[in-house]
């Protein structure tokens, strides 16, 4: 159990009422009290709560993060690596789930305005005008991560050019009949993956046609969700003759629904159907998935890294990084790791 003022106070021999103030830098207690009282403090290696000296107004060594409130493995990956960060330079971090992006304005009004931490990431959500103009005007650093607004530091992802090394890599495969099980196309990162998935066919003379393109309709985490890959591939099964020899999926989270849905009806993977996810999760490598990687950990460690500097020099302009994906080639889309080699050369030469 963590050390409290409490137990400073019963060891100093004082009331709390005394500790609070000396933590506090108060004017009005004696020097030698206030030297024992520090002494104390060390020695038990008291901490204050981040959360408690926000609430006291004091600022905190604290920052807060919105995710939304579905997480999937793409959180908990982009999560770790903020954490990782946060611990080598000894700050909190404060999780707040939002259900969706229209209570974003809210959430920052409950707890950004009330509990006054230093900073702020903001995942995967997009931002309004009005959340735009108050953040501004609270002057707390913002860093988006898996989002963009040209007022704010930003981590992103090439979408585009990874749906298209997803696609591109089963038509080098020999597969023409490619399909797309996508996420919600109100979300940025699903019509990003759609426009690399269309112009990847395009550029090889292959036509998307509609039945081979199933997008989510739920707005829970915009679709990106096992349950969705579950529900699409039963779209592309009912198909039967006209199913797909390939399917580029937008999330590896929706590919273990997929696989699913595939194996209840009897089928197999790669064999009557190659798959391609997008991620690069941790479970991914244990299914065999050929996937999309996109460097999550690393993503979580450079949002803690944009929001120091962003610390040290409040009016600077934004900073935008993108991360370019790369391919990982496994065994769900029927390519040796040699033959993936030879095609990549192929595809440079």
């Amino acid at each position: 159990m963590s050390v409290t003022i409490y137990d400073i106070a019963k060891k100093a021999k004082v009331g709390i009422g005394t500790v609070s103030r000396v933590l506090n830098n108060h004017p009005n207690v004696s020097e030698p009290t206030r030297k024992r009282i520090f002494s104390i403090a060390r020695k038990l290696q008291y901490r204050p709560h981040p959360v408690a000296r926000a609430l006291a107004g004091k600022g905190s060594n604290s920052i807060l993060a919105f995710i939304p409130f579905f997480p999937t493995h793409f959180f908990s990956e982009v999560l770790q690596g903020v954490q990782s960060r946060l611990s080598d330079i000894d700050w909190e971090l404060i999780l707040y789930g939002v259900n969706h992006p229209d209570q974003l304005g809210t959430a920052f009004e409950r707890h950004v305005l009330r509990t006054h931490v230093s900073g702020m990431l903001l995942f995967s959500m997009k931002v309004n005008k009005e959340f735009v103009k108050t953040s501004r005007n609270l002057k707390t650093p913002l860093v988006l991560v898996d989002a963009f607004h040209p007022s704010f530091d930003s981590i992103t992802v090439d979408n585009k050019r990874g749906a298209y090394l997803a696609t591109q890599h089963l038509i080098a495969l020999g597969h023409k009949r490619i399909g797309l099980l996508n996420a919600n196309p109100q979300s940025v990162p699903a019509r990003e993956r759609l426009d690399g998935y269309k112009e990847a066919m395009r550029d090889a003379g292959l036509t998307a046609h509609p039945e081979l393109i199933k997008q989510s309709r739920s707005k829970v985490f915009d679709g990106f969700t096992r349950v969705t890959g579950a529900e699409l591939m039963k779209e592309f099964i009912a198909l039967k003759k006209n199913m797909p020899t390939a399917i580029f999926v937008a999330s590896d989270t929706q590919a273990l629904g997929a696989l699913e849905t595939l194996e209840e009806n009897q089928l197999r993977c790669p064999e009557d159907i190659a798959l391609v996810g997008f991620d690069d999760i941790e479970l991914a490598r244990y299914m065999g998935l050929t996937t999309v990687r996109q460097p999550m950990f690393m993503m979580g460690a450079l949002a803690v890294e944009m929001f120091e500097r962003r610390l040290k020099n409040l009016k600077g302009a934004p900073v935008h990084s993108q991360f370019t994906p790369d391919l990982v080639v496994r065994t769900s889309c029927g390519s040796s790791r040699e033959r993936a080699r030879s095609l990549d050369i192929l595809r440079r030469a």
